[in-house]
This record gives C-alpha cells, structure tokens and sequence, in this order.
C-alpha cells in the first residue's frame, strides 16, 4: 500500500505539467505553424520533452512507495474537484507513456517530412498525448472520462488523417472479399470505423460509473476505497458486478479486446508514427490502465466479502480468447503492419489475462505485477517494431510482405532493430524482457489455484508458441529468401 504524503509545491507542479504540457503544445503549434512550419515539430519535440522529464522527476517517489494527491476545486456547486493521483501505478505509466511518446515524435520529424499537413500532424499527437497523461493522473473517473474521450477523438483524426483516402493509404487488398464483406480499407472508413467501436465501450463505461456515482456519491478512486458502503448497498441490489462489468466494456472497446477488436486492424492507415503511438503508448494501454487503476478496488471489496469473482473471471477469459484469436489470425496476414496490429490485441489479452486471473487468486499481487510489468515490457519492443516496419515501408512502397524479401543486406540497422525487438515480442528465453514478463504471467495463472488455471494456462502458452511463429514468419519474408519482383523492379528503375 503507498503510502500517502503532503506533497511539496514542486511535487505536485511536476505531477500537473505531464499532462498539460502536451495540452499546451496542442494549443500554441498553429499559431506558430503562422510564423515558421518548420518550427512546429521543434514545439513537439521540446514539449514531449519537457512532459517526460516532468514524468521523471516523480521515478523517485514511486521506488518508495509514496504517492501525490493534488486537488483543485472544479465544479464547486457539487463538491466536485479536478486532482492528480500520482501513485506508484500511475508514475511508472506516465514515464512509458511520456518517454515512448517523447521518442515517437523525435521519429516522426524524419519520417512526417514534407507532409503538407504537418502541422494537423502535431497537433493531434501533441492533444493525444496529453489526453494519454490525463487518464493515467486523473484521482477519478470523471475526470479520467473526459482523458479517455480525448483520446478517443484523437485517434480518430489521426487514424483519418490522410482523409483523401488515396490508394497507397489504404490497408487490405483490394478486391479480396471475407464472408462476401470487402476487406480493403480507406483511412475515412477506418477512423470513423475505430471511432464507433470504441464509442460502444465508451456508453457502457460511462452507465458503470454514473451506477457507482448513484450510490457512492464521489468518483474519487481514494473516497471509493475508504468507504466501501457504497459496494455493499450495490452488492444487495445486485448492481456492483454489473456496474464493474460495464466499466470493462470501456477497456475493452479502448484496448481492443474481442468482440471490439477489429478497429484495431484498420487502423493501420494511419501514418506508422500513429499505430507506434496507439499500439506502444497510448489508446490500447489506456484500457489495460483502467484495469489496472480498478483492479486493487475491487479486490479490496473481495476481500471484505463482497461476491466479484464473475468480474475477474470475465477479464480473464476475454484476455486469454482475445489473446489466442488475433495470434491466429496474425500467423496468415500478409501486410507487415496488420500482422503487429494483431500481435498487439494479443498481447494486451495477455494482459488482460494476468490482471483478472490476479483477482482469482489469493496473490493478487503475482497476477498484477506480471501484467503490468508486460505492459511495460511490450511497451518497448512494439513501438521499435513499428518504427522499423515504417522505415520498410517508407523504402519498399509497399505494405505487404510478400513485396518485400532478402531485405536484411540492404537495411541492415533496420534488421538488428527489427530482430531485437522481434526477439522481446517472441520472448526469447533469458535475454528478453518479453520472456520475464510472460514467464511471470505463465507462473501467475498456473499457481493461482484457480478452477480456470489449468484451460487459461494451456491457451497462454500456446498463444506463445503462435507468437513465436508468426514472428519468425515476419522477419523471414521480409529479411530472407529472395528479393520479391516489386524490390527488383525498383532497383532496376534505380
């Protein structure tokens, strides 16, 4: 348990820019798009700076323990204020999220240049980042609610963002139909296809915190778990399962799990700097994030004999489903981009698996820890993995993989990313962070004592094995065997 203390001025001025320092860089980048274009990305970058450092400054506090609640009185006529919740949990969060992002938009100058719409470009990362921040420090749902809508909006103008929707932008192929539906995508379709999934996790996200409120009175995370009369009133009414498994639903739309899983996909129209963002730093995270914020909560309310075992086993199963499905379905994609995306749904289910099977057992902590750990983990090898698949695509001209082919002589820092990166997603044994996170989920499940132990751990390890394949799969189309026509026509066209 952290332990809470009065923070200092500087503290809690620290815990307050990571986010509105990306909020602010939104706001000022079209006034200075007016004087100097080239400037914008400059303004991303000091403030994507200044943002993660502000996120590090706090890195101490959480190594012992210690946390920052910072209030400020917002809608006064109710009682209700706007406050920074800067605990353990929320400070390793916001340093992945700032420090991944920070070095997403240091990438994005080089591989967004001389797009004519740069200046949109940075405005949109800059609010989606802040938004990101917003969720991770917010000390309750409402205010964390308007972070998760930010983000929401912002993925879909980027997803969008080459809104005139020309070929070479789309994803799928054209033509190729699954079930008679035609799977080739614009950007339009897909931002506005990512926009409404997410919006069905968003109403059910929203009706569990409004049934909370009706009982508890607060939002607040801290008031929530200080007086849990509100769960037992909610508990005798039958209400507190359902109102905890609506807000899954927010998570599972946000963090695309089955069955509001197939945004994520087509959201690979976007520029790549976008899908490292989304799958790497913000969006999917923010649902494992709210799992994560909720998760000691209900617990706690467990523990005092309050029935919400159906929560956790809810989360469990549809992180393990969603987890083995899009691995599958990673192993026979041909577009280098999808087959990520797909790798990301399942690793969140990964996630997802160790954080409900956390609260099944009696050590809660094994299953969180092991989950938020991979988090951090994945965190790191997939924004690598989609900054060295744009470097393929911004060379090759093609997103898939067929296209490509014998590349590893002619891209040979993008191929030793691209392995050691690949390598974490595989969890090579020993020498990977993906093999201590995923060694940790294994030991987790199978020492619960759970009765859904056994069938979770036989799907997490067999999700291993496809992962492992259909990574190999990857790296061997796209670095080995033959250089593909469409490389030999380009170099004979020089």
């Amino acid at each position: 348990m952290a332990t809470e203390i009065i923070a200092t001025e500087g503290d809690a001025m620290f815990a307050w820019l990571i986010w509105i320092l990306p909020f602010v860089a939104a706001l000022i980048i079209p006034a200075v798009a007016k004087v100097s274009k080239l400037s914008t990305g400059r303004v991303a970058i000091g403030f994507a700076a200044m943002s993660a450092i502000s996120a590090a400054m706090l890195f101490p506090m959480a190594l012992e323990g210690h946390e920052i609640h910072s209030q400020v009185d917002w809608i006064s006529a109710i009682g209700l204020k706007a406050g920074v919740l800067a605990d353990p949990l929320s400070i390793i969060m916001a340093n992945v999220v700032g420090w991944i992002s920070f070095l997403i938009i240091c990438y994005s100058t080089g591989y967004m240049k001389g797009d004519k719409d740069i200046v949109r470009f940075w405005f949109w990362m800059m609010f989606f980042i802040g938004s990101m921040q917003l969720i991770v420090l917010s000390d309750n749902l409402l205010q964390l609610f308007f972070g998760w809508e930010g983000v929401g909006l912002a993925s879909y103008a980027l997803i969008a963002f080459w809104y005139r929707d020309k070929a070479k932008h789309h994803v799928g192929k054209e033509g190729r139909t699954v079930l008679g539906i035609m799977e080739y995508y614009s950007p339009t379709h897909s931002g506005m296809k990512a926009f409404i999934m997410t919006k069905v996790g968003d109403v059910m996200m929203l009706a569990g915190m409004f049934m909370i409120f009706a009982f508890a009175g607060t939002f607040g995370f801290k008031e929530l778990l200080a007086d849990t009369t509100w769960a037992v009133n909610m508990s005798a009414e039958s209400l507190l399962v359902p109102a905890v498994v609506l807000l899954f639903g927010g998570a599972i739309g946000k963090s695309a799990q089955f069955p509001l899983n197939e945004w994520l996909l087509e959201a690979m129209t976007g520029p790549t700097a976008v899908s490292a963002l989304i799958h790497a730093a913000t969006m999917v995270k923010a649902g494992v994030f709210l799992v994560a914020r909720l998760g000691p909560l209900v617990f706690a309310l467990g523990a005092a004999g309050i029935l919400v075992d159906q929560f956790f086993e809810i989360i469990a199963w549809v992180g393990a489903f969603t987890a083995l499905l899009l691995a599958t379905q990673a192993m026979v994609n041909p577009e280098i981009k999808k087959v990520l995306a797909y790798s990301t749904g399942s690793q969140i289910g990964y996630m997802m698996m160790a954080l409900g099977i956390a609260g099944l057992s009696e050590q809660f902590v094994d299953g969180y820890t092991a989950g938020f750990y991979h988090m951090i983990s994945h965190a790191m090898f997939k924004a690598s993995l989609f900054m060295a698949a744009g470097s393929l695509l911004h060379v090759v001209g093609s997103r898939f993989m067929t296209d490509m082919g014998g590349l590893r002589k002619k891209m040979r820092k993008t191929y030793a990313f691209m392995w050691a990166a690949g390598l974490g997603l595989m969890g090579a044994p020993f020498i990977t962070t993906g093999f201590w996170s995923k060694d940790a989920i294994f030991a987790a499940v199978y020492e619960s004592g759970n009765e859904w132990a056994l069938p979770i751990f036989i799907i997490a390890v067999l999700t291993a094995a496809i992962t492992a394949f259909y990574t190999t799969r990857m790296m061997g189309l796209v670095f080995f065997g033959k250089e593909s026509k469409h490389i030999e026509k380009m170099e004979s066209e020089g």
